[in-house]
């Protein structure tokens, strides 16, 4: 179950769906500003009724990263989706994003909620959420007992973004993890349409993603092929 201090309708029964950029390949194929390219991304990934966006950039500065959140906000501050930051927590909390979502080398989750419980105030929405990816059940289970809302599992399957964490870990081992886990788990790594549906048999919440996301000529159908799952 979600940590108390997430809505419940942070999580909804239908699989989460969650675009995490990287606009540094989007500049790789298109020699078009990379902060413009990523934000249509995003404006499109809203349009296409994705629940989560995670801002993923961290080659950037927090000046420009906070500038980032904000248009990310504003392209959906209409819209029923969650803005997310990855690893920094004090851009997530100065533009009053969803959450935030934290790595290997970021602050340990306990640190954070203890932070966050400290700072929270009317500007911090009850709503907030704190993630953490994991790359094993005891980082899971350790990430649950620091507090953390949600976790992202994998690699799933194979994929060039998550190579450095080694051999993909299988729909088996994401089983095992759901099974076990007191917390959402989200599959992540090498997600695609064909093979997204046993990521959710297997039990995760949702599925997270860039290339999937990023790379669709057609989000929206993308999005409409994931919600038939």
């Amino acid at each position: 179950m979600p940590h108390p201090s997430s809505s419940t309708q942070a999580f909804p029964e239908r699989p989460l769906l969650c675009y995490v950029t990287d606009r540094r390949l989007l500049s790789a194929r298109d020699p078009s500003p990379a902060t413009g390219l990523v934000l249509r991304k995003i404006a499109a990934a809203i349009r296409a009724g994705v629940d989560w966006i995670q801002i993923r950039e961290k080659d950037i500065c927090a000046k420009d990263c906070a500038a980032l959140v904000r248009a990310a906000m504003q392209a959906g501050a209409s819209d029923d989706v969650r803005i997310l930051v990855n690893d920094r927590l004090d851009v997530a909390l100065a533009e009053n994003a969803g959450g935030v979502h934290l790595g290997e080398q970021s602050i340990p989750v306990a640190e954070a909620r203890k932070f966050l419980e400290q700072t929270r105030d009317a500007q911090l929405p009850a709503s907030f959420l704190t993630g953490v990816s994991c790359h094993s059940l005891a980082d899971v289970k350790a990430a649950a007992r620091g507090g953390a809302d949600y976790v992202f599992f994998g690699p799933v399957f194979a994929t060039p973004s998550k190579s450095a964490f080694g051999a993909p870990q299988g729909v088996g081992k994401l089983a095992e993890v759901c099974n076990a886990a007191e917390i959402p788990v989200l599959a992540i790594g090498g997600i695609t349409t064909d093979n997204a549906a046993s990521c959710l048999s297997a039990g995760a919440a949702g599925i997270a993603a860039i290339r999937l996301f990023q790379d669709a000529v057609d989000m929206r159908s993308v999005a409409g092929r994931l919600r038939q799952l």
